[in-house]
């Protein structure tokens, strides 16, 4: 079974490239961020044509957040991160498909450091850890996948010295992954791949995919009940050369579903 992650930046004036990719890449399960559309004008009509349901979280201008999937049947959980009823940002959606939880999340940029942004960035994550303690105390097969705006080691990014006040790469939240990390959740393509440079970013500015100036943003994290199952993975960073394409490129796993938790 093969799952990706894409960051859209933008699902209608990049549907084209989406629907391109899909049908490239032909992924079971998608997890799409920053559709950047309200509820109503997520593509829906495009969306089955291409073989595939969905269920989103939309938001005008920002965030947004929604799941794919091909053949097969999603049961929505929940379409907001537990723990702050005034949070209104479409950041997160979990739902279950074929026997596993899939939490598609969008975390917060948080810069400028220091500063609000920051720190509800903080609290976001803590809420995130609070849902990922009751996935591992389940004993769930579970996926948290997408952008999480996190980059986690040195090697995760383009001259890491210049990063390390910005949000993304701050101590902080940079700790805050490992523990998710020490709780048993498997980054998956670092798994894969333990030292080889990985990007899923190239900012528009500099020329910086020409020069493959990147950071590594979007995550695929495995719970221990779903980890031994991970096969192979990658990044499609040819997509990201596309014209008009997202600032982020997909990344994606396969995973032997052969014999189900």
């Amino acid at each position: 079974m093969k799952i990706a992650t894409y960051n859209v930046n933008g699902i209608n004036a990049r549907l084209p490239l989406l629907l391109q990719w899909l049908k490239e890449a032909s992924p079971d399960i998608v997890c799409l961020q920053e559709l950047k559309a309200p509820q109503e004008r997520f593509p829906l009509k495009e969306i089955n044509a291409a073989g595939y349901q969905a269920i989103w979280n939309g938001q005008k201008s920002w965030n947004g957040v929604a799941i794919l999937a091909k053949n097969r049947e999603i049961t929505e959980v929940q379409r907001s991160l537990p723990g702050d009823p005034e949070d209104l940002q479409s950041r997160y959606i979990e739902a279950i498909i074929d026997q596993m939880v899939i939490c598609c999340l969008y975390l917060p940029n948080g810069n400028p450091y220091p500063g609000a942004k920051f720190d509800y960035k903080l609290s976001w994550i803590k809420r995130l850890q609070r849902r990922t303690n009751q996935l591992i105390k389940m004993e769930l097969p579970a996926i948290l996948i997408g952008d999480f705006n996190i980059i986690p080691e040195p090697i995760d990014v383009y001259k890491p010295e210049r990063w390390e006040n910005d949000a993304l790469y701050r101590i902080e939240v940079r700790k805050a992954y490992k523990e998710l990390q020490k709780k048993g959740w498997m980054d998956s393509i670092r798994t894969l791949y333990p030292e080889e440079k990985i990007y899923t970013f190239w900012d528009y500015l500099y020329k910086a995919y020409d020069r493959n100036a990147g950071i590594r943003l979007d995550h695929i994290l495995l719970s221990p009940f779903l980890s031994p199952q991970l096969q192979s993975g990658g990044v499609d960073r040819h997509v990201r050369g596309w014209e008009k394409s997202s600032d982020h490129t997909p990344v994606w796993i396969i995973l032997d579903r052969s014999s189900k938790p």
